[in-house]
């Protein structure tokens, strides 16, 4: 049986062979595969050039390829209407308009995004010149705290260009035909984006004012 100061002393050798080691591969290492193994180690960035037209206006910005849509326009274009809520896409918050369709954008990379048309809570309008939709939000109160309010918007007025595209969903009763503006199509539409305030009767209201205004 090894005595304890003999195992002390075969760790100790073997942490100062490991050493030794180690500096003479450093020291036989050409300059520029170190450089490559420093540029590839985890959490270096790796940085990407991506164009986009955000709210109608070209953007072109050089981002870390982790990016997320939703810090691309709220760290780097300085939009910040489109909120970071659970971050798992899970609540809708950052519900933004990518080419039309609503899009999680805390879900998906910035580069994957490269000419696409992104459309925020800014680009549907203003305070002196409010979008249909966010009028109607105002009228019914839509909203409590507004944190999800920016999203709940988005999400509304790309579902109700779903629906005049004759998109199904779960709660059409008929494929064959085009959905109804319904309570029930409405809150299955909308099932993604979360209300912590429970306004959603309200919310109904807001959209199937615009939708009758639509049809």
């Amino acid at each position: 049986m090894q005595r304890k100061d003999a195992l002390e002393m075969s760790r100790r050798g073997l942490l100062a062979g490991a050493a030794t080691a180690s500096s003479l591969a450093a020291a036989s290492t050409p300059a520029g595969a170190a450089t490559e193994a420093a540029a590839s180690a985890p959490g270096t960035p790796v940085l990407s050039k991506v164009s986009l037209v955000v709210n109608g206006q070209p953007r072109a910005l050089e981002l870390d390829t982790r990016t997320t849509l939703l810090d691309a326009l709220r760290e780097h274009m300085q939009l910040t209407g489109s909120k970071k809520g659970c971050d798992h896409g899970q609540c809708g918050a950052c519900t933004v308009m990518v080419d039309g369709r609503r899009v999680y954008s805390c879900l998906t990379l910035a580069v994957m995004h490269e000419g696409d048309e992104v459309t925020t809570i800014e680009g549907l309008g203003q305070p002196e010149n409010l979008h249909p939709m966010q009028a109607a939000f105002v009228k019914h109160d839509g909203y409590q705290c507004g944190y999800c309010t920016p999203g709940q918007i988005c999400a509304s007025v790309a579902m109700l260009q779903e629906i005049k595209a004759g998109v199904p969903s779960h709660a059409t009763a008929n494929l064959m035909e085009t959905p109804q503006v319904s309570a029930e199509e409405i809150r299955e539409r909308m099932s993604g984006n979360i209300c912590r305030c429970g306004a959603y009767s309200n919310i109904v209201d807001a959209i199937t004012e615009v939708a009758g205004r639509q049809a």
